[in-house]
Protein backbone atom coordinates (compact mmCIF):
# COMPACT_ATOMS: atom_id res chain seq x y z
CA UNK A 1 0.00 0.00 0.00
CA UNK A 2 1.39 3.43 -0.85
CA UNK A 3 1.94 6.16 1.80
CA UNK A 4 3.40 9.56 1.39
CA UNK A 5 5.46 10.84 4.14
CA UNK A 6 6.54 14.72 4.46
CA UNK A 7 9.31 15.60 7.67
CA UNK A 8 9.52 19.29 8.36
CA UNK A 9 10.32 20.97 11.77
CA UNK A 10 7.47 22.52 13.50
CA UNK A 11 6.90 26.39 12.27
CA UNK A 12 4.59 29.22 14.21
CA UNK A 13 1.47 29.63 12.54
CA UNK A 14 3.18 28.95 9.72
CA UNK A 15 1.90 29.65 5.52
CA UNK A 16 -0.49 28.24 3.81
CA UNK A 17 2.22 26.05 1.89
CA UNK A 18 3.31 24.46 4.84
CA UNK A 19 -0.28 23.29 4.96
CA UNK A 20 -0.35 22.19 1.89
CA UNK A 21 2.56 19.91 2.46
CA UNK A 22 0.25 18.54 5.36
CA UNK A 23 -2.63 17.77 3.87
CA UNK A 24 -0.63 16.04 0.43
CA UNK A 25 0.38 13.27 2.31
CA UNK A 26 -0.69 10.70 4.97
CA UNK A 27 1.86 11.39 7.55
CA UNK A 28 3.49 14.22 8.39
CA UNK A 29 6.38 14.00 11.20
CA UNK A 30 7.37 17.22 13.07
CA UNK A 31 11.09 17.29 13.08
CA UNK A 32 12.09 18.61 16.26
CA UNK A 33 14.84 16.53 16.69
CA UNK A 34 17.19 18.92 15.18
CA UNK A 35 19.32 21.92 16.39
CA UNK A 36 16.62 25.33 17.69
CA UNK A 37 17.74 28.01 15.18
CA UNK A 38 17.22 31.47 15.81
CA UNK A 39 16.20 34.33 13.48
CA UNK A 40 13.82 31.36 12.06
CA UNK A 41 10.18 30.39 11.52
CA UNK A 42 10.15 28.07 14.80
CA UNK A 43 9.00 30.49 17.04
CA UNK A 44 7.81 33.87 14.75
CA UNK A 45 5.69 34.59 11.99
CA UNK A 46 4.20 37.85 9.61
CA UNK A 47 0.86 39.42 9.72
CA UNK A 48 -0.14 41.93 7.24
CA UNK A 49 -0.71 45.52 9.18
CA UNK A 50 -1.73 49.10 7.92
CA UNK A 51 2.20 49.92 8.02
CA UNK A 52 3.55 46.69 6.36
CA UNK A 53 4.49 43.49 7.17
CA UNK A 54 5.07 42.87 10.85
CA UNK A 55 6.76 39.73 12.91
CA UNK A 56 4.86 38.11 15.67
CA UNK A 57 8.18 36.24 17.57
CA UNK A 58 7.18 34.14 20.68
CA UNK A 59 10.03 34.49 23.22
CA UNK A 60 12.18 31.41 23.92
CA UNK A 61 14.73 30.95 26.18
CA UNK A 62 18.35 30.19 24.22
CA UNK A 63 21.29 28.91 26.10
CA UNK A 64 24.62 29.39 25.72
CA UNK A 65 25.32 28.80 21.59
CA UNK A 66 22.09 27.10 21.26
CA UNK A 67 22.80 23.80 20.81
CA UNK A 68 19.37 22.38 22.07
CA UNK A 69 17.02 20.84 20.06
CA UNK A 70 13.71 22.73 19.05
CA UNK A 71 11.66 20.49 21.23
CA UNK A 72 13.64 21.19 24.41
CA UNK A 73 13.09 24.90 23.55
CA UNK A 74 11.67 26.62 26.46
CA UNK A 75 9.03 29.34 26.00
CA UNK A 76 10.06 32.35 28.15
CA UNK A 77 7.01 33.69 29.69
CA UNK A 78 3.13 33.90 29.16
CA UNK A 79 2.81 37.94 28.51
CA UNK A 80 3.09 37.19 24.99
CA UNK A 81 0.10 35.43 23.97
CA UNK A 82 -1.74 38.19 24.44
CA UNK A 83 -0.02 40.48 22.87
CA UNK A 84 -0.10 38.38 19.83
CA UNK A 85 -4.03 37.79 20.45
CA UNK A 86 -4.07 41.67 20.39
CA UNK A 87 -2.10 42.27 17.26
CA UNK A 88 -4.18 39.98 15.90
CA UNK A 89 -7.29 41.16 16.61
CA UNK A 90 -5.88 44.73 16.17
CA UNK A 91 -5.04 43.75 12.07
CA UNK A 92 -7.84 41.42 11.14
CA UNK A 93 -10.78 42.82 13.27
CA UNK A 94 -12.48 44.16 9.91
CA UNK A 95 -11.41 40.75 7.91
CA UNK A 96 -14.83 38.94 6.62
CA UNK A 97 -13.68 36.15 8.57
CA UNK A 98 -13.02 37.72 11.38
CA UNK A 99 -15.72 36.40 14.35
CA UNK A 100 -15.52 32.61 12.61
CA UNK A 101 -11.87 32.42 12.94
CA UNK A 102 -11.44 34.58 16.29
CA UNK A 103 -14.21 31.93 18.29
CA UNK A 104 -11.55 28.75 18.20
CA UNK A 105 -8.44 30.79 17.96
CA UNK A 106 -8.57 33.17 20.38
CA UNK A 107 -9.23 30.63 23.29
CA UNK A 108 -5.57 28.84 21.91
CA UNK A 109 -3.98 32.65 22.75
CA UNK A 110 -6.17 33.21 26.28
CA UNK A 111 -7.02 30.55 27.72
CA UNK A 112 -3.95 28.05 27.50
CA UNK A 113 -0.18 28.17 28.47
CA UNK A 114 2.65 26.58 26.63
CA UNK A 115 5.72 25.70 28.53
CA UNK A 116 8.24 24.76 25.09
CA UNK A 117 7.51 26.06 21.63
CA UNK A 118 7.43 22.65 19.86
CA UNK A 119 4.41 22.13 22.06
CA UNK A 120 2.59 25.76 20.98
CA UNK A 121 3.81 25.01 17.23
CA UNK A 122 1.85 21.31 17.25
CA UNK A 123 -1.17 22.71 19.41
CA UNK A 124 -1.76 25.59 16.66
CA UNK A 125 -0.94 23.31 13.32
CA UNK A 126 -3.59 20.66 14.85
CA UNK A 127 -6.01 23.05 15.27
CA UNK A 128 -5.65 25.00 12.01
CA UNK A 129 -5.97 21.42 10.51
CA UNK A 130 -8.97 20.59 12.50
CA UNK A 131 -10.49 24.04 10.90
CA UNK A 132 -9.39 23.06 7.37
CA UNK A 133 -10.13 19.25 7.91
CA UNK A 134 -6.93 18.31 7.06
CA UNK A 135 -6.99 14.59 8.57
CA UNK A 136 -3.29 13.73 7.78
CA UNK A 137 -1.99 11.77 10.82
CA UNK A 138 1.06 13.83 12.98
CA UNK A 139 3.52 12.41 14.43
CA UNK A 140 6.97 13.58 16.11
CA UNK A 141 10.22 12.65 15.42
CA UNK A 142 10.65 11.94 19.15
CA UNK A 143 8.13 8.89 18.32
CA UNK A 144 10.99 6.95 16.11
CA UNK A 145 14.82 5.82 16.61
CA UNK A 146 17.00 7.97 14.87
CA UNK A 147 19.83 7.12 12.41
CA UNK A 148 23.22 9.43 12.38
CA UNK A 149 23.34 11.43 8.50
CA UNK A 150 21.45 13.84 7.50
CA UNK A 151 19.09 11.85 4.48
CA UNK A 152 20.28 8.69 6.14
CA UNK A 153 17.47 9.42 9.36
CA UNK A 154 14.85 11.37 7.02
CA UNK A 155 15.11 8.20 4.59
CA UNK A 156 15.14 6.11 7.63
CA UNK A 157 12.06 7.71 9.40
CA UNK A 158 10.18 7.29 6.18
CA UNK A 159 10.91 3.44 6.05
CA UNK A 160 9.19 3.70 9.75
CA UNK A 161 6.23 5.11 9.02
CA UNK A 162 5.60 2.65 6.41
CA UNK A 163 6.23 5.52 3.74
CA UNK A 164 6.69 4.53 0.11
CA UNK A 165 7.18 8.29 -1.11
CA UNK A 166 8.66 10.99 0.36
CA UNK A 167 7.53 14.08 -0.17
CA UNK A 168 10.67 17.08 0.42
CA UNK A 169 10.69 20.86 0.07
CA UNK A 170 12.88 22.02 -2.35
CA UNK A 171 15.41 23.55 -0.11
CA UNK A 172 16.40 20.16 0.91
CA UNK A 173 17.88 19.76 -2.29
CA UNK A 174 21.08 21.03 -1.83
CA UNK A 175 22.00 18.67 0.88
CA UNK A 176 19.55 15.19 0.44
CA UNK A 177 21.46 12.65 -1.71
CA UNK A 178 18.93 11.03 -4.10
CA UNK A 179 20.88 7.60 -4.01
CA UNK A 180 19.90 7.12 -0.62
CA UNK A 181 15.62 6.76 -0.68
CA UNK A 182 16.86 5.38 -4.04
CA UNK A 183 18.58 2.58 -2.25
CA UNK A 184 15.26 1.86 0.43
CA UNK A 185 12.99 1.75 -2.27
CA UNK A 186 11.05 4.94 -1.59
CA UNK A 187 10.15 7.93 -4.08
CA UNK A 188 11.73 11.01 -3.81
CA UNK A 189 9.36 13.76 -4.87
CA UNK A 190 10.17 17.39 -4.32
CA UNK A 191 6.81 19.98 -3.39
CA UNK A 192 6.24 22.54 -5.85
CA UNK A 193 5.22 26.12 -4.00
CA UNK A 194 4.61 28.31 -6.72
CA UNK A 195 1.92 29.19 -8.53
CA UNK A 196 -0.63 29.94 -5.45
CA UNK A 197 -3.87 32.19 -6.78
CA UNK A 198 -4.37 35.42 -5.11
CA UNK A 199 -6.61 36.23 -2.56
CA UNK A 200 -8.80 39.11 -1.06
CA UNK A 201 -6.12 40.63 1.50
CA UNK A 202 -6.07 43.80 3.53
CA UNK A 203 -3.70 46.75 3.41
CA UNK A 204 -2.17 47.07 0.31
CA UNK A 205 -0.11 45.17 -1.93
CA UNK A 206 -0.83 41.07 -1.89
CA UNK A 207 2.39 39.29 0.07
CA UNK A 208 2.03 35.15 -0.27
CA UNK A 209 4.52 34.39 2.68
CA UNK A 210 2.51 35.72 5.97
CA UNK A 211 1.02 33.33 8.54
CA UNK A 212 -2.29 31.34 7.17
CA UNK A 213 -4.10 32.88 9.22
CA UNK A 214 -3.95 36.12 7.34
CA UNK A 215 -5.95 33.64 4.04
CA UNK A 216 -8.31 32.15 6.81
CA UNK A 217 -9.40 35.26 8.63
CA UNK A 218 -9.85 36.88 5.05
CA UNK A 219 -11.44 33.55 2.97
CA UNK A 220 -12.16 31.31 6.08
CA UNK A 221 -13.58 27.93 4.91
CA UNK A 222 -13.35 29.06 1.25
CA UNK A 223 -9.13 29.24 1.98
CA UNK A 224 -9.50 26.03 -0.18
CA UNK A 225 -9.77 27.61 -2.92
CA UNK A 226 -6.41 29.47 -2.72
CA UNK A 227 -4.80 26.07 -1.70
CA UNK A 228 -3.80 23.52 -3.45
CA UNK A 229 -4.44 20.30 -1.52
CA UNK A 230 -6.76 20.74 0.73
CA UNK A 231 -10.58 19.66 0.44
CA UNK A 232 -13.27 21.79 -0.39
Amino acid sequence: MEKKVAILQSNYIPWKGYFDMIAAVGEFILYDDMQYTKRDWRNRNQIKTPQGVKWLSVPVRVKGKYHQKIKDTEIDGTEWAAKHWGSLAQNYRQSPCYKEIADWLEPLYISQTYTHISELNRHFIEAICDYLGINTVISSSSDYSLLEGKTERLADLCAQAGGTEYISGPAAKDYIDEDVFINQGIKLTWFDYSGYPEYPQLFGEFTHGVTILDLLFNCGKDASRYMKNVNP
